[in-house]
């Protein structure tokens, strides 16, 4: 992927951050899935503990009987979401923990049952606030990502088993800068960060994927990251919750740039219910696709939507 094209993602990115922080007012929603800690006017040295998040649940079902037209006689598709979020902040510092689960499957009379969604996404970033105004920390951080099931590609109906627990999984260490300027966007930039990516199945080791050497279960790459988060409500009833990670290899290709792009909206109709979406953009030039366009990388895109129950919860403590 161009440095071009990443370069316009993130001015988009940052330009809807700002709009949305100047025209929508700041409001406290149950579906908002993230909020900063205001500190305590009256006790400066109590630091205050924030915990909460979210959870949906959503399922489509569809059956047919004598249908002329033709189809499966039964689909069911059902996915899950669950956030959570532990976040502590003093006078000086700011530490943000979060984790997020992700999976879904579908099952037809012809097809069998698939998953079509699977993620497991944990994050932690520590700062040190080094300017008088809080927005600039010195911060580290580590994110680790993996899956939990088997996961196959299909073609001609035949699956080929790709993936599966901790493989891949994917786990950075950086150091570097986050940039605060309103309390629902931040900017992580790190020049020296260690990306180790996983292959820990024996059943996998000999494909070459993700990167990883054929008969080695992990790879370790030094190279520039940045993190984009966004979180905000963006009208009444609809939130949003958005995260773009770059990186790039200083040993191997420097000029490409890795790319991991989720965004959740969540749409509100009642205390309970709610419509959701998700669109998630990967690209990564160690990944090899298979398919019409050969042995080559290419841009991922998952794009899934429901309706279903939603719970949100959240916790303020000293």
């Amino acid at each position: 992927m161009s440095k071009q094209t990443l370069l316009l993602l993130i001015l988009i990115c940052f330009k809807v951050a700002v709009k949305a922080q100047d025209d929508i007012p700041v409001k406290v929603l149950p579906t908002e899935l993230f909020r900063v800690v205001k500190k305590d006017a009256n006790d400066t040295a109590t630091w205050k503990w924030k915990r909460g998040g979210m959870a949906n649940l959503n399922f489509a079902q569809g059956s047919l009987s004598n249908w002329a037209a033709g189809g499966d006689n039964f689909t069911l598709a059902a996915t899950a979401y669950v956030n959570y979020f532990l976040l502590n902040k003093g006078v000086k510092y700011k530490w943000d923990n979060s984790l997020d689960f992700n999976f879904g499957f579908i099952k037809t009379t012809s097809l069998g049952t698939r998953k079509n969604d699977d993620r497991f996404d944990l994050l932690s970033k520590y700062g040190y606030s080094i300017d008088s105004s809080n927005k600039i920390y010195l911060s580290a951080l580590f994110n680790f990502r993996t899956q939990f099931f088997d996961g196959s590609t299909y073609i001609n109906d035949s699956g080929t088993l790709n993936s599966t627990l901790l493989s891949p999984a994917y786990l950075f260490l950086a150091a570097g800068f986050d940039y605060k300027p309103f309390k629902n966007f931040s900017l992580f930039m790190s020049p020296l960060t260690e990306r180790m990516t996983i292959v820990a199945s024996n059943r996998l080791i000999s494909k070459d994927l993700y990167g990883v050497p054929a008969g080695k279960h992990r790879i370790n790459q030094v190279g520039a990251f940045a993190s984009i988060n966004f979180h905000s409500p963006l009208f009444k009833n609809v939130a949003y919750k958005g995260k773009m990670d770059l990186f790039t290899d200083y040993g191997n290709k420097p000029g490409n740039v890795d790319m991991y792009f989720t965004n959740f909206f969540n749409f509100k109709i009642n205390k309970y219910l709610s419509a959701t979406y998700n669109l998630d953009l990967i690209y990564d030039d160690d990944v090899k696709l298979f398919g019409k366009n050969g042995d080559s990388p290419g841009l991922q895109l998952k794009s899934l939507i429901g309706i279903g129950f939603s719970m949100p919860f959240s916790m303020v403590t000293n």
